[in-house]
């Protein structure tokens, strides 16, 4: 294990991150929970280069200096970056402006989703310590197998990214992963629209008529709520709770008090209060799901040419030893066949590889066939059979 030092006093992190912004790469991780709050709260962040690791205990130091070193050219190494972009943005106002996921890299070399300690044992030959892995990063002192554990994340990473790369370069791929880089460093990640909460509630699925514009109402209060006490949803008001209250539509706290899922120690103070307003003006809304837009004029059913050319794709991925989920997914071949707007398949190496056979599978011009249990497209003949 490489020596570390912690981070906990604000000018160690201001004179770390001048340096850290000289140099090329450098390789991050996050610890952070979000069980008990709304928003990730980040508990320890963890920065290897060149034969440096620092863990940065976010608890004792405002992490605001860490926007200089994402603004930076520098390449920041990431496995699996989607959590860490969304902590890192929240905790500092920035992402890396530069980026390299190694769990994308690895997808573009046939490994379905790889995990770190995967990486490590086909990479490099050697095992991540996996006893911390569940550990409360928020609790301090943090013990010394916790902060091995947190430093061993890091320690190895640009190594694999060395080799990743390498394997990328050699199969002329590196372009198609770093278009997948930029669109998860671009990805929207605002918070979440209150007035679309409802849309993730199973229970909401079977109400009509004014239940709706009282569900939608009700689950865009406890968001807000939610965000405000920076706690769970499920701890303001659970699902349940919330589809319970939209199907009664309570007018009193008496009403209110009988509805199932509800704490009964909230119906006579102001949660329950505002609760009951929220049930009034969500039924003065007279709001209505607005219909789906016909994405075209095009009513041919396109389930059968969606299986086939599914089965196709995966043999494809398979045959160039990529990761089918990052190739396409079934979402992206209905997308493209109903020609919605910027499907994944009408653009870059996929459109190469994949979208543009599948066009010429739905328009006749080719065909698919078994050829020793492969699934093989094939262009059709002019002529006909008879």
């Amino acid at each position: 294990m490489p020596d570390y030092r912690i981070i906990d006093r604000d000018d160690d992190l201001y004179a770390t991150v001048d340096i850290l912004c000289q140099e090329d790469r450098y390789a991050l991780d996050t610890e952070f929970h979000r069980e008990q709050s709304y928003w990730p709260r980040v508990a320890l962040v963890q920065i290897a280069w060149g034969d440096q690791i620092v863990l940065i205990d976010p608890l004792a130091i405002d992490l605001k200096p860490l926007k200089t070193l994402m603004d930076s050219d520098a390449l920041a190494v990431i496995h699996a970056a989607t959590q860490d972009l969304e902590v890192l943005e929240q905790a500092c106002g920035a992402i890396p402006k530069r980026l390299f996921d190694t769990q994308i890299a690895a997808g573009f070399l046939g490994h379905s989703t790889p995990s770190l300690a995967f990486l490590h044992e086909r990479e490099l030959g050697v095992q991540l310590a996996k006893g911390s892995r569940f550990t409360d990063w928020l609790e301090r002192p943090l013990g010394t197998a916790q902060l091995d554990y947190a430093a061993s994340d890091v320690a190895r990473l640009l190594e694999i990214h060395d080799r990743l790369a390498s394997k990328l370069n050699a199969r002329e791929r590196i372009s198609w992963a770093e278009a997948e880089f930029e669109i998860m460093r671009c990805r929207d990640r605002a918070p979440r629209d209150p007035d679309e909460a409802w849309s993730r509630i199973k229970e909401a699925r079977h109400l009509k008529g004014r239940a709706l514009a009282v569900v939608r109402a009700i689950a865009a209060w406890r968001e807000r709520r939610a965000a405000e006490l920076n706690q769970p949803v499920r701890f303001v008001l659970s699902d349940l709770a919330v589809a319970s209250i939209a199907q009664a539509m309570p007018t009193s706290q008496k009403a209110l008090s009988k509805i199932r899922g509800i704490d009964r120690g909230m119906v006579n103070g102001q949660q329950g209060i505002e609760v009951l307003k929220t049930v009034k003006e969500g039924l003065d809304s007279g709001w209505r799901p607005p219909r789906s837009p016909k994405r075209n004029t095009d009513t041919r059913d396109y389930r059968p040419a969606v299986t086939l050319a599914t089965a196709w794709i995966a043999q494809v991925a398979r045959d160039n030893e990529l990761d089918p989920a990052l190739l396409a997914t079934r979402a992206d071949v209905e997308a493209f066949l109903r020609g919605d707007d910027d499907p994944r398949l009408a653009q870059g190496w996929r459109a190469r590889l994949v979208g543009d056979h599948i066009r010429s599978l739905v328009d006749g011009n080719a065909s698919l066939a078994f050829d020793n249990d492969v699934v093989v497209l094939e262009k059709r003949s002019s002529l006909p059979i008879t």
